[in-house]
């Protein structure tokens, strides 16, 4: 499937019908926690002369850093020193906690689509490479701790998204089925790994350009979960499936 904007866009999860679970992301997807990451690794980088000393941009952190896993992380920014680089971003990740329990703000409308999920007893599941402390911590800020049944970490998978693989364990944690399951994502790596363990998935643009998300050939783009596209792919859904909200 590949992303469509326009009013034929309604149908583009019809063919998993009756929708069973959703799969979540967490930074970007269900907060907004990429303006964090970049903050912390920008002063972090800027402080042992990363570039020059001159701070990276914001194009840098989402072609280079977004959504993808420390370990390849470290090998980008210290290709002759794993190790360091291991140890810098797990300094970058205690950095980002100390930052984010006044900054983490839900993504727009997410208190709308949990209900719709809650409404019609979906399973579901947060799917991410943030290392756990992370995961736990913005799940807790964000109130959602009772509302994912399962989470599944990156580190914790022989392979980190952009491998299907912990999609695939999100799967198997709430006993799921693919064929009956889609996946809200922001970054590419994420919407590479969702399409491939065989899914649809809505990328939103919280934390990437549409341009650039539209190469991971997700099956919707939304600015956030107010827009009024998911809206009507999910009400078409519902149509669909058969089912509506309590």
């Amino acid at each position: 499937m590949t992303a469509s904007s326009g009013v034929d866009s309604k149908s583009v999860l019809c063919g998993i019908a009756p929708v069973e679970a959703v799969l979540f992301d967490i930074d970007g997807t269900v907060c907004d926690s990429d303006p964090i990451h970049h903050a912390a690794f920008r002063e972090m980088l800027q402080e042992i002369g990363f570039n020059g000393g001159v701070p990276i941009t914001e194009d840098y952190y989402i072609e280079n850093i977004a959504g993808k896993h420390n370990d390849d992380v470290a090998r980008l920014l210290f290709p002759d020193d794993f190790e360091r680089g291991i140890k810098f971003t797990d300094d970058k990740e205690a950095m980002f906690r100390r930052l984010v329990g006044d900054k983490l703000k839900p993504v727009s409308g997410l208190d709308k689509v949990r209900k719709w999920v809650e409404d019609r007893g979906l399973k579901r599941a947060a799917v991410t490479n943030a290392p756990r402390p992370n995961a736990e911590l913005m799940i807790s800020i964000l109130g959602l701790s009772d509302f994912f049944q399962a989470v599944i970490l990156g580190n914790e998978c022989e392979h980190a998204k952009p491998h299907p693989e912990p999609y695939l364990k999100g799967l198997e944690a709430i006993k799921a089925s693919k064929e009956h399951t889609f996946i809200f994502e922001d970054s590419v790596s994420g919407i590479k790994a969702g399409v491939a363990a065989g899914m649809p998935v809505i990328a939103l643009t919280t934390g990437n350009p549409e341009h650039i998300l539209m190469e991971a050939k997700p099956s919707l783009i939304i600015k956030n979960y107010d827009d009024p596209k998911l809206w009507a792919v999910l009400e078409e859904l519902d149509k669909k499936s058969g089912t509506s909200g309590a």
